[in-house]
Parts: C-alpha cells; structure tokens; sequence
C-alpha cells in the first residue's frame, strides 16, 4: 500500500472517531420541530384596520412578533413571513400556549411616558409608518419622527422639558408589570419592552429626530419597532396547534429506533450482495447520515417528522448511487477488464446517470420547497440537503476509499470478495427469456382494470380527506389509563361539538376530528375539560378555511411546475418521447397511491401531498436509470430503424437496469417499512403513501415509461435519425 494511501487512511479513521465522538452532542443541539419536542405553532393573516396592507407592514408586524417572542423566553423561535399578508410562528418546548396565545395576537402598542411611568401620548400622535432612518447634525445615526397631531406632541414635550426629570420614555406593549426605574438599564434590549428615554429641551409642534449614541442597526431596528406600534394593523388566527411534550418525546423516540434499524438492515443487505465495496456503501451511509445533520444543524435547520422521512428518501437515494456505480463495474468485469480498469469505467459511466437521476428528484424538492409551508417545506430542505450530501459523500468519499483498496491489488483476483460479482454465475445472462414488451401489454390490460375500479372508487367512496383539506378541528388525547370511544364521543357532543371521526391509536390514545374551527377560548376550554376528567394530555389543531383553500391551491401547482420541470429536463436531456413514457408513468404512481388510499379509507393530510412529490421524483429517478441504458443501447442500432432494434433495446435496457432496480427499491422499502411498524403514529400514513409509491415506481419504470417510449418510437421505424444539437456523438 503506497504512503499516500496509508495516510488517506488514517486521515479517514480520525475523522470517524471525531464523528463518533460528536454524534450525540450533534443530535442533542439540533432544533427539533414541535412535533419531536411539543410547543406551540400558530398562523396569522395581518389584516389592516384601514386602507391597504403594505409589506412594511407586515415586516413591521413581525418584528413587534420577534420582540414578543423574547419576552416569552423561548430559545429557539421559528417565525416566518408567508405569502404577502401572513406570519408563522413556532414555539417548540413552550409550556404554556394560551399564554403564549395572548401576547403574541394583541395589536401593537406603542406608548409615550414618563419616567414614573405616567401616560403621555399614544401612537395617535405619529403618522403611519412615520419613523425613517436619518442622521444628526453630527452625521451619526439617528430616527426621524413625523407627528400627525402636532398640538398634542407640542403639548406634552414642553410640558416634560420643564420638567425634573426632562425624559419621555417610548414603550412598546407596555404591561402593568413594566416600570422604568427597573427597566432602565435594559431600556432599548431586546429582553425589554423600554424601547428609548430620550431628553426633550423643549417643546416640538413638528417633526422631531431622536440622538443618542446609536448604532446604524439599533436605529434601523428602533425605527422598525416604533412603526409597527403605530400601525393600524390587527392579527387573525386562521390556525394553531398544539403538541405537548410527551407527544414529541414519544414521536422522537420511536422515529429514530425504527430509522436506526432501517438503517442497520439495509447495511446488512448491502454487505451481503456486494461483499467489501457493500461495507464501504456502509460506512458512507454512516458518514452521509452525519453530515447532512450536521449541514442540517449548521444552516439552523428545525427537524421534523417529515424532515426525518426526508432523510430515509436520501439514504435511499445515497444508497441508489452506490448500485448503479456498482452496476457499471459489473458490466466491465463481464466484458473481462482487470478490476481496476473496471472500477475506473464503471465509475466514469455511472455518472451520468447518476447525476440526472439526482436533478430530476431536485428540482422536485425545489418545487417543494417554494410551494410548500411548514412541515412540507422543512421536508422539502432535508431532501435537497441528502441529495447535495449524497453527491458530496458517495460519488467522492465513498469512490475515493474503494479506489485507494482497488490500487492495492488486494482483490485483483478477488472480484467476488470485492463486490460480489462470482464469473461463473455473471456470465449467465440474467432474465434472458423475459419479453418486457410482452409482459408490459399484459400489464397494461391489469392496469386499465384497476383504472376502471379506481376512478368507481373515487366516484363512490371519495378520499377520507383529513384536516387540512377540510378545515376544522383535531383534538388528540393520550393519558395513562384506558379510554373508552362512546365516552369520548358523548364529551364531544356534550362540548357541543361536531364529531366527524375518532380514530383509536392505541386504548390510551385517541384522535377525535371536528368541523368546528375552535377560537383561541374554546380551545382553552376543551384542554381544561379533558384533563380535568380524564388527566390526559391533550393536543388541538385547528384549520381555516383559508388555510385548506390555499393547501389544495398550493398542492395543485406544486405538482404542475413538479411536472413541467421534468418534462423539459429529460426533453433536453434525452428526447421528447422519453419524456412522455417518464410523465405518464409518474401520473401512474400518483394515480395508484391516490386510489389505494380511496379504497383502504387512509386519511389524506397536506403531508401526503409531499409524499406525491416524492414518489414523483424517486419515480423518475428510477426511471431515468432505464432510459440511459436504452439511449446508451440504441447508439449501436444501425439505420434505418427496424422493429426488432426498439423491442431489443427495450428488452435489453431493463434487464441490464433489474438487479439494481429491485435492490435500491428493497434497500428503500426497508427503512420506510421500519417507519410504518415501529415509527410515530403521525406520519404513518406518509410511509404508506411511500411504500406504494416505491412498489408501483418500479413497476412504471418497467412496465409503462420504457413500453410508452417504444410504441413512441415505433413512428420512426424504417427513417433515418438526425442527432439533435443536445444529443451526443
């Protein structure tokens, strides 16, 4: 082994230890959403009293929002800007969440006082908006105040200028609690409502500039802070949720058990079909996993149930790299290359493929992520995260220490030991008596019954659309004795509620669905009346109206410009025809998780329609690996095209592309299927959506995008082909 490989190595193992060394610490400082913590999650529309909404309204809103938030003591905020007139605000670990409730919905109060604290002057004085940024006669920072009411300001200043103490103190929500004698020192923090005491020498009838020894960043937040006291805005919760921390404890616990053995069995499968290079794809699993939660902790990423759904999707996707990178190999050592000229060949024709399969589930998780809100957008960032991660660990780390053992000669003679490929058994050439063609057309005739029961299935039956898509109330209780169902069916009658469904988890938890949209009071009201009765904990999410009407807007369009993109991508990547076969197989898998959910009466929330968008760019994915090898095959077709060249393209490609199909689809399927057995109940219904969308993915990769692309093809039989300017030599 050479020096340099030596060192490699050893470079390589601390890096492991430090990883190993760092796990824990790295899982314990991530920020966990509510649903892996519990807290407290609201969103509001900004309304204005008056006239129009501005977007400095907003920003201003959500500022004052940033400032209360502190006064609450909670660490790690999430607070976001949606849209053009709505706030989202997470609280994760929050205790109290009526409380929270009440200081974060009241309007902005700005109020000038004195130094005892007396009422002066309220925001009436100034103008909307009237705080700018300026300077002082000196050039340093400071705010400009335009006054609407000037006798009133005139008033008040001369009156303060001749007074003891010549100070007017500007509070921002002031509360019976504040006092400036003992706010002063913290007075312009921000742990404090005390936004400025300024000293006035005399009495102002017109605009006024406040000086002090600002910093260009303090006035520019003073500035922002002052308008959005004085704003004629109001908000409106249009919905809220609740999760109380063993809800999130329970959730964390069990989504991280079934994800470690998911993992622990796709390890195992890997080392037992491809022997060393498998224990390699291991160890850069291993790797891959830590650092997209440490790029995930860096970039101060919240994890989520979804978002650890997510990242099972990268690590079959991590995992789909490996394959095909080793299914190249295999195709060289068949042709009686020596190893090391195998893995170079392998590794250079696998990137292709590799790096288009990628983009294409990319520019999905792109989709997600700009349409998407919430959950949906922070399942959107880790799956674009793994994908990065994956280019990163698996096409350089991983290559780069199965090279370093390749050059050793170790295996030369070894391939079977290297990566599992046995001479004897490759030169059987596998699925040699399948036609593809043949068995496609037979699919076709299953697939158009089902289509015909489906479609009788939405007709009749409908989709058990669940909150999100309806509007309404969920209210979760859990306790630690046994519940019984007409029980709380009679307490959701005698609440004076609507019951829609009750759906048992287990006999100490239940989930009960109402049309009603609860305010902020009867929540209150109905946590009061279960813990009271039965000491439970209990968990109320509430959906608008207006917030259904946008998911389903949202959900449309994420997966029109989801289908646009991989149109035009594989269009300029491979021909239009291929790109027919790859949407029209991508409707299948959507449309086959839609009717399967319809028949099984599985509740369809606002996450399923990531797991719709997953599928798709999984899907694809798979999808793209078959249409390279049928682009690659196609190449030594000699002209004019005949009949025979498509169905043996077609034939070819596949059972070129089956091995590795199957083995990334098991190796995905294992950790999905951990999630559905041993995970957290809230996302059980995502994995399944998974699993049937991984299941019916390969079989329209095999059966319905290659065989559309064929009876596409079959136009061209007998004409000579010219190359595209996009097409390669």
């Amino acid at each position: 082994m050479k020096k340099k490989h030596i060192i490699s190595l050893v470079v390589i193992g601390i890096l492991l230890v430090v990883m190993g060394l760092t796990l824990k610490p790295l899982f314990n400082d991530l920020n966990y959403g509510l649903d892996l913590q519990g807290g407290f999650e609201v969103l509001y529309q900004v309304e204005p009293i008056d006239g129009d909404l501005t977007s400095d309204m907003v920003t201003n809103t959500y500022k004052t929002l940033l400032k209360r938030i502190d006064v609450l003591g909670v660490s790690e905020p999430a607070i976001t800007i949606e849209g053009s007139d709505r706030i989202r605000v997470g609280l994760a670990g929050i205790s109290d969440p009526q409380v929270a409730r009440e200081i974060l919905g009241k309007q902005a109060s700005l109020t000038f006082r004195d130094t005892s604290d007396n009422l002066l002057m309220t925001s009436e004085v100034l103008k909307s908006g009237g705080a700018k940024v300026t300077t002082d006669e000196k050039g340093r920072p400071a705010v400009s105040l335009s006054i609407s009411n000037k006798d009133k300001f005139y008033q008040v200043t001369n009156d303060i200028s001749k007074s003891e103490d010549n100070r007017i103190v500007i509070w921002l929500d002031y509360s019976d609690d504040d006092s400036f004698a003992t706010e002063e020192n913290k007075c312009g923090s921000d742990t404090s409502n005390c936004l400025s005491a300024a000293t006035v020498s005399q009495g102002f009838a017109s605009d006024v500039i406040i000086t002090g020894n600002f910093t260009e960043a303090e006035v520019r937040s003073l500035v922002d802070l002052i308008n959005s006291g004085s704003l004629p805005t109001d908000l409106t919760e249009i919905s809220s949720r609740t999760v109380g921390a063993q809800f999130g404890e329970d959730s964390l616990n069990k989504t991280f058990a079934a994800g470690a053995i998911g993992i622990a069995i796709i390890m195992l499968v890997m080392t037992l079909i491809y022997r060393f290079a498998g224990l390699i794809s291991c160890l850069g699993i291993l790797v891959y996993t830590y650092v997209t939660f440490l790029l995930f902790y860096l970039i101060g990423g919240v994890l989520t149930l979804p978002g650890i759904a997510a990242l099972v999707i990268g690590v079959g996707m991590a995992i789909d790299t490996c394959v095909i990178n080793f299914a190249r190999i295999k195709d060289e050592l068949k042709k009686g290359n020596s190893l090391k000229v195998a893995y170079k060949k392998g590794n250079k024709n696998s990137l292709l493929t590799i790096i288009d399969s990628n983009i294409t589930t990319f520019l999905v998780a792109l989709i997600l992520f700009i349409f998407g809100e919430s959950s949906v957008k922070g399942f959107a960032t880790m799956l674009m995260l793994s994908i990065f991660v994956t280019f990163i660990v698996m096409l350089y780390f991983n290559r780069y220490l199965l090279k370093i053992f390749v050059e050793t000669g170790l295996f030369d003679y070894k391939s079977n030991v290297f990566i599992g490929y046995n001479v004897k058994k490759e030169k059987k050439e596998k699925f040699k008596n399948l036609n593809f063609i043949s068995i496609g057309k037979k699919y076709g005739i299953f697939i158009s019954i089902f289509i015909i029961l489906g479609v009788a299935s939405l007709f009749f039956r409908g989709l058990n659309l669940g909150l999100d898509f309806k509007g309404g109330t969920s209210i979760n209780v859990k306790g630690d004795s046994v519940l019984i169902k007409e029980d709380l069916t009679s307490d959701i009658s005698t609440l004076g509620y609507n019951l829609v469904e009750i759906e048992r988890v287990d006999d100490t938890n239940y989930i009960m669905t109402i049309d009603n949209v609860l305010t902020a009071d009867e929540i209150a009201k109905t946590e009061n009346y279960f813990d009271n009765k039965y000491e439970v904990n209990t968990d109320i999410g509430v959906i608008s109206n207006v917030v259904k009407r946008d998911l389903i807007f949202n959900a449309i369009r994420a997966l029109i410009f989801a289908s646009i993109g991989i149109i035009i991508y594989i269009s300029l990547r491979f021909k239009f025809s291929y790109a027919v076969g790859g949407i029209v197989a991508l409707i299948h898998d959507a449309f086959i998780i839609i009717v399967l959910f319809s028949m099984m009466h599985l509740e369809v929330s606002g996450i399923f329609v990531a797991a719709i968008l997953s599928i798709i760019g999984y899907s694809i994915n798979d999808t793209i690996v078959t249409f390279d090898r049928i682009r690659e095959n196609m190449k030594d077709v000699k002209e004019p095209l005949k009949k025979d060249d498509l169905i043996n393209a077609v034939n070819t490609s596949i059972r070129q592309t089956l091995t590795r199909s199957i083995i990334t689809t098991l190796t995905t399927l294992i950790p999905v299927t951990a999630l559905i057995l041993f995970g957290s109940h809230e996302i059980i219904n995502f994995n399944i959506a998974l699993l049937i969308g991984l299941i019916s993915g390969t079989l329209s990769s095999i059966l319905v995008a290659s065989q559309l692309w064929y009876y596409l093809e079959k136009r061209n039989i007998g004409k000579l082909h010219l190359k595209k300017w996009y097409e390669e030599d």
